[in-house]
């Protein structure tokens, strides 16, 4: 009796081998296919860093000397506004001159410039769609390049198609108005310095007239 059934046992393990092996062998051809298909792409530490290094001499090659400077040393970008009505707040700029505040990978800020101000938080995105791996965020002067172009293209349509927020939604309002301090005092530094150069009592001139 055992011995029947070891054999019927046997028997039914080799009719469904016969079905099951070939298949085990199709599925694993078709996952090495797919492996030898799928590019692998070996991580390099440093290339974020030579990303950004690019990035940042693009921004310089096209931004002015002020806008420059102002974006090394405080990190982000003021650009005046141009709409004779202003941005679409909800207590109006009545005229007043507006500007917007520029950061990486965060919302554009706008604000009166005379007041200081918040008017609006406008959320725009510009991913980069030809990165193999990895994020797919721009290097960060990439972004602010990417958001300066667009406002100083077409300022009008970038304000109506961006998502629209009150201050404060994604950046502290007292954060940005440490930021727009720091801008004043760094525009009263540069003038001091330009004037200083410019002037006719410069210490090289001194020396020359000795």
């Amino acid at each position: 009796m055992v011995l029947a059934l070891a054999a019927t046992a046997l028997v039914a393990l080799a009719l469904l081998s016969d079905m099951i092996v070939p298949r085990v062998d199709e599925l694993w051809s078709r996952f090495r296919t797919h492996r030898q298909r799928t590019p692998t792409w070996a991580y390099d530490p440093g290339r974020e860093r030579r990303a950004e290094q690019r990035a940042r001499a693009l921004l310089r090659s096209c931004v002015n000397e002020e806008e420059w400077a102002m974006y090394r040393d405080l990190g982000f970008l003021r650009v005046w506004g141009t709409l004779a009505d202003g941005p679409d707040d909800a207590g109006g700029t009545g005229g007043a001159p507006y500007a917007y505040l520029i950061y990486p990978h965060r919302p554009i800020l706008a604000y009166l410039a005379q007041t200081h101000r918040l008017l609006n938080e406008y959320c725009v995105t510009f991913p980069d769609e030809t990165r193999p791996y990895g994020s797919s965020r721009l290097p960060d002067s990439d972004d602010v390049l990417a958001k300066w172009m667009a406002l100083t293209g077409d300022e009008r349509r970038l304000i109506s198609t961006a998502n629209m927020h009150l201050p404060g939604r994604q950046l502290d309002p007292s954060q940005v108005r440490r930021d727009l301090w720091r801008l004043s005092q760094w525009e009263r530094a540069r003038m001091r310095q330009l004037a200083g150069d410019d002037g006719p009592d410069r210490p090289a001139d001194r020396q020359s007239a000795a």
